[in-house]
């Protein structure tokens, strides 16, 4: 029987660049599935080294404290969330290691409950190396009741290595930033903690507020 005419062979530059080609399109499958298994990684990676202006989560205040004073400005925001979100405060000034104690205040205008997680940042980004958190509302999502108000604390200090960085030694403001957004672990029904009234005190000594 006549056959179809064959298919010319392919010369050797033809086959290496198909091999290439699909070399390239096997690594960008695996880039992109790495990139989103990445993401708590890189969010960890974040909040351990202040990279890309995240705020690090300490363990304990530093001994002693600079005699030089920093202005630290709030800035708080809402996306996606039928809440206000206030600072109760526009600047502080504290010295560079002492301890500082922020509120920040939510209420719900909805009907219903909603929860909700902070993302946060501090600008310039070469001082999230140094702006710590001893007590923050954005380590857990937050569920704040219908027509409720929960006001929350933030205990902070900065480090005192900021005075030595040749990146931040000369800064005399930083700015902390916090944006509400749905949780998306609330939407996939996982564990989260509301928010209800403290009963213990902040790091400071000072009983947060909540239910008002």
């Amino acid at each position: 029987m006549p056959t179809g005419p064959s298919k010319p062979e392919r010369t050797p530059l033809q086959k290496r660049n198909r091999k290439v080609a699909l070399i390239a399109a096997g690594g960008f499958v695996a880039m992109v599935g790495a990139a989103f298994a990445s993401v708590p990684l890189y969010k960890a990676f974040c909040q351990v080294t202040g990279f890309d202006g995240t705020v690090r989560k300490a363990e304990a205040a530093p001994d002693k404290a600079l005699d030089r004073k920093l202005t630290i400005r709030f800035d708080a925001n809402i996306r996606e969330l039928p809440w206000t979100f206030t600072a109760e405060q526009v600047t502080q000034e504290v010295k560079i290691g002492q301890t500082g104690l922020a509120f920040f205040k939510v209420t719900n205008n909805s009907d219903q409950p909603q929860t909700g997680r902070a993302i946060y940042n501090v600008v310039p980004e070469s001082a999230g190396a140094y702006f710590q958190k001893l007590e923050c509302f954005c380590f857990s999502d937050q569920t704040i009741p219908p027509k409720t108000t929960i006001e929350f604390p933030v205990v902070y200090f900065v480090d005192p290595k900021f005075a030595d960085d040749f990146e931040t030694k000369g800064k005399g403001e930083v700015t902390l930033s916090y944006t509400f957004f749905p949780s998306v672990e609330a939407q996939r029904g996982e564990k989260r903690a509301d928010a209800t009234p403290s009963k213990h005190s902040s790091a400071l000594g000072v009983p947060a507020k909540a239910g008002l």
